[in-house]
């Protein structure tokens, strides 16, 4: 079923929505989920807005195609319906991003006219908990233009653990032994959670304040994760047809300094003096 939207729905009440119902949340693998697919046609992109998002994540500004990254931004605010509403079986509160894959079938008009759809693609069970699929889609009248998958994991006691994942076996002991050259080291101010959650409009406390943070166990304010993936690939640039693949392995507390390093279509953020990896990707060309 297809839910037309005549505009986009505002974050801090879905916020608080999802935050009241988070308690009463029972996470499973094979709950029931929303079936309904969120649909916002004539949706055009506000400059202003688009210009400090560029700003922050590190994009040129003034350029007519959108970064690669951006109509995630456009469709958070449907995800954040379906996830905050009362049929979604995750608790909103400490879900966590994962992972993110993108498709852009060719570049993305910064003016114009897009139509955004959104819906969950399903549930699976995770060693950890529970995992969410949720698919965003763009498309220029008929045509899709771009497409992506973001998984988000609530952690929560499993009856049976799940088996890890398989691990692809190495092609060479360099792979194994030598990590990604550096290409720069990063430091990032404190206000990066609140600069980039004012562009995007994810203003998750854990981003904007050490206090806040530490109400969900952190000890600083963490750097979003779609902030990291779209600072890594502003650096590392993204042909016009292209996938991207993205992992989240731990977060990026702030202040603080990384060093982004990358080979070939592969890149990763790591922590400065710790070498922790927090962010793995790569970028693929799309042939025809």
């Amino acid at each position: 079923m297809s839910l037309v939207l005549t505009s986009a729905p505002s974050l801090p009440p879905l916020l608080a929505r999802g935050a009241l119902l988070s308690p009463f949340k029972r996470p499973a693998p094979d709950a029931e989920f929303p079936r309904t697919r969120l649909v916002l046609p004539g949706l055009r992109v506000d400059l202003a807005r688009l210009a400090s998002y560029e700003r922050v994540c590190g994009f040129p500004t003034g350029e007519d195609a959108l970064p690669v990254t951006y109509p995630h931004i456009l469709g958070f605010p449907l995800a954040m319906r379906l996830m905050s509403g009362r049929d979604f079986p995750l608790p909103l509160l400490g879900l966590v991003h994962t992972s993110i894959t993108i498709t852009q079938h060719r570049a993305l008009a910064a003016m114009g006219e897009h139509e955004l759809s959104v819906r969950v693609d399903g549930l699976a069970p995770h060693r950890r908990g529970t995992e969410a699929a949720v698919i965003t889609t763009m498309r220029v009248g008929e045509e899709v233009v771009w497409e992506s998958r973001s998984t988000y994991l609530a952690r929560h006691r499993t009856p049976h653990q799940a088996p890890e994942p398989p691990h692809r076996a190495p092609e060479s002991a360099k792979e194994v032994s030598e990590p990604l050259p550096e290409v720069a080291e990063w430091r990032l101010a404190g206000d990066v959670g609140r600069r980039y959650g004012a562009a995007s409009g994810d203003r998750n406390p854990i981003h904007l304040h050490p206090l806040t943070a530490r109400l969900f166990g952190f000890p600083r304010a963490i750097a979003h994760g779609m902030w990291t993936v779209a600072r890594c690939l502003a650096a590392h640039g993204v042909p016009e047809r292209a996938r991207v693949k993205a992992e989240f392995r731990a977060p990026v507390l702030l202040p603080g300094t990384v060093t982004y390093a990358a080979e070939g279509g592969r890149f990763e953020l790591r922590g400065a003096s710790t070498g922790r990896v927090h962010v793995t990707g790569e970028v693929y060309p799309l042939v025809s």
